[in-house]
Formats: structure tokens, C-alpha cells, sequence
């Protein structure tokens, strides 16, 4: 008796283990397949920024111009078109950025490393935050695009969140393709991240935030690695993708033509 009920409980405890992969299993594909959704989304409305409300405020510059030429002796007049200017300039600076920073064309034109130096020089700008950079040329090779992708997005949150929660002052990203794989890490020199946190980032997605979980899942899907370490010094992550993830590598231009494509 002892027995058959010792083997169904193991029998019951068993298919709860093989559900319990299946869904998680099931899981994680739905969160690749949003993933790539977001992707998607993100390039089409960079575009449609780009060549719809940047070309509209364009035009809208160059009427400003006519105007302000036609209004030279009337100073009144004048300092308001001016004033419309100066607001629309703005506009198509801040529509050109946000286009830019939903999907970079760098990133399609010529790849990861390009697209890293443009992205961290402008965060650079806008956070005051001082960033290392050590992004060594691609030399004529191009890494599949997930794989660009994938790490263009782990750069942009992991550069987000030394942003909005470290506090400090100076970050160093560094970049390398070695012989096996492909590593990027970002460290920060600000406060750590607290100890509950870090354990939570270590554990299941559901309690590890919503930008962490992400990043995971991407790496995870190409069987790469993603670790997060952090002490009273600062925080490093550190993105790893294996070479054998990278067997369809595509062939782009040359890391040193990236200032024929950087953005106006």
C-alpha cells in the first residue's frame, strides 16, 4: 500500500515537473516572439518619425526661413518668426533623436560597433555621465543581426539604469570578439546595487524588473549568458553571445566608415 501511493505521488510529482518545463518552455518563446515584435515596432516607428514628422517639420523650417527673409523691416514680426524658428529646430532635433534611439540606422548601415559610439557619445551628452568606451573596429565583418540587436538593447538598458539608479558620475563599456564568442560589458563606478536586489535579479524574470528580464531573455535566445555583479564600488553587466550562436554571420562594411553614416 505504502508503496503505490510512494510511486503515484512520484508518478503525480513527475508529470508536474515535465508541465511545469513545458510552460516554461512556452513561456519563453512568447517573450523571444514580443521581443522581436518590439524590435519591429521600434524600426517602423523610427522610420515613420523620420520620413513623416521629420520631413513635415522640415518643410515647416524651410517656410519659417522665407518667412523671416520677407519680414526683415518689421522687427516686431520678426523676432516672433524667429521665435518659431528657434521651436522648430528643436522639434526636428528631438524628433531626429528619439528616431534614432528607438532603431539607429547605424545599426542596419554598418553594425553593433558604429552604432555603440554613436548611442554612448550622445548619452554621454545628455546624462553628464563621463563613458569609457573600448569598441574595437568590425574590419569588414558584420555580426548577424539578432546578435546586434540583442546587444545594441543590453547597451541601452544597462546605460539606462547607470542612468537613473547608480548615481555615478563615470561608466566604461568594453567590447571584444574573441576567438569563441562575443562580449560586451558595461561597469559603473556609482553605489552598488542593494543586496535584496541583486538576489532578485539573480532569480525567476517575474521579480527582476521588467528592462533585466528583457535582456535575459535575449541573451538567452541566442544561448548566451548575461551576469550581473555589484559591491559597494559599482556594478558591471556582462553580455555574452558564443561563437556557434553566430554561424550565419553576415558580411557589412568596415567599423571605420562609421562617420560617413552618423547621424546629422
Amino acid at each position: 500500500m505504502w508503496i503505490a501511493k510512494h510511486f503515484r505521488l512520484s508518478q503525480a510529482y513527475s508529470e508536474l515537473e515535465s508541465l511545469a518545463a513545458e510552460r516554461t518552455a512556452e513561456l519563453q518563446k512568447l517573450t523571444q516572439r514580443l521581443l522581436k515584435l518590439q524590435d519591429q515596432e521600434r524600426r517602423k516607428l523610427a522610420r515613420d518619425l523620420h520620413d513623416t514628422t521629420g520631413q513635415t517639420l522640415a518643410a515647416l523650417n524651410i517656410s519659417v526661413s522665407v518667412l523671416q527673409e520677407q519680414c526683415k523691416e518689421m522687427p516686431a514680426i520678426l523676432a516672433m518668426v524667429a521665435e518659431v524658428a528657434r521651436h522648430s529646430e528643436q522639434a526636428i532635433e528631438e524628433i531626429r533623436t528619439m528616431s534614432y534611439l528607438l532603431h539607429p540606422p547605424l545599426l542596419d548601415e554598418v553594425g553593433f560597433a558604429c552604432a555603440a559610439e554613436w548611442y554612448i557619445e550622445g548619452f554621454a551628452k545628455r546624462s553628464g555621465i563621463d563613458v569609457r568606451a573600448e569598441i574595437p573596429s568590425s574590419k569588414g565583418r558584420r555580426l548577424p543581426r539578432d546578435v546586434e540587436i540583442a546587444l545594441f538593447r543590453v547597451l541601452q538598458e544597462s546605460l539606462t539604469n547607470v542612468h537613473r539608479h547608480s548615481g555615478a558620475s563615470e561608466a566604461s563599456v568594453h567590447f571584444q570578439q574573441k576567438a569563441d564568442a562575443v562580449i560586451l560589458e558595461i561597469r559603473d563606478f556609482g553605489k552598488g546595487i542593494p543586496p535584496e536586489h541583486l538576489r532578485l535579479l539573480h532569480g525567476p524574470s517575474a521579480g527582476s524588473g521588467v528592462g533585466f528580464a528583457g535582456m535575459r531573455e535575449r541573451m538567452h535566445e541566442l544561448n548566451g549568458t548575461l551576469q550581473v555583479k555589484s559591491d559597494a564600488f559599482g556594478t558591471s553587466m556582462r553580455a555574452t553571445v558564443p561563437l556557434y550562436a553566430m554561424q550565419h554571420s553576415v558580411v557589412g562594411n568596415s567599423g571605420d566608415v562609421c562617420a560617413m553614416f552618423a547621424p546629422d
